[in-house]
Order: C-alpha cells, then structure tokens, then sequence
C-alpha cells in the first residue's frame, strides 16, 4: 500500500488533478437555472405607496 502525500507544488497538484478518473468528471455543463417569473407593476401596486411623499 502506497502512502499518500498531498501536493507541495503547483506541477504537482496539475499532475494529480489530471489523473482524475473520467468517472469523476462531469460529462455535461450544468443546465442554466429556469427564467424567474417576469414582474409587472400594476394599479395595485402603485396604489400602496400613492400617499407617500418619499418612496424609500
């Protein structure tokens, strides 16, 4: 059994991350997130700050 030893070189880490397994790397790009909802404003929403001097 072989003892393992962390990287004390940048060459070193490269060579071991490029030893990876191709099951432990992904095979596709992640899928972007879904679009948000679109958001209108409307009668209502204008009417909560209609008496406002300042909207803050």
């Amino acid at each position: 059994m072989t003892k393992v030893t962390e990287p004390e070189t940048m060459h070193e880490l490269i060579a071991d991350c490029a030893e990876l397994p191709n099951a432990l790397t992904p095979t596709s790009a992640v899928p972007p997130p879904p679009r948000a909802p679109t958001w209108d404003v409307d009668d209502r929403c204008c009417a909560q700050i209609a008496d406002l001097d300042e909207y803050v």
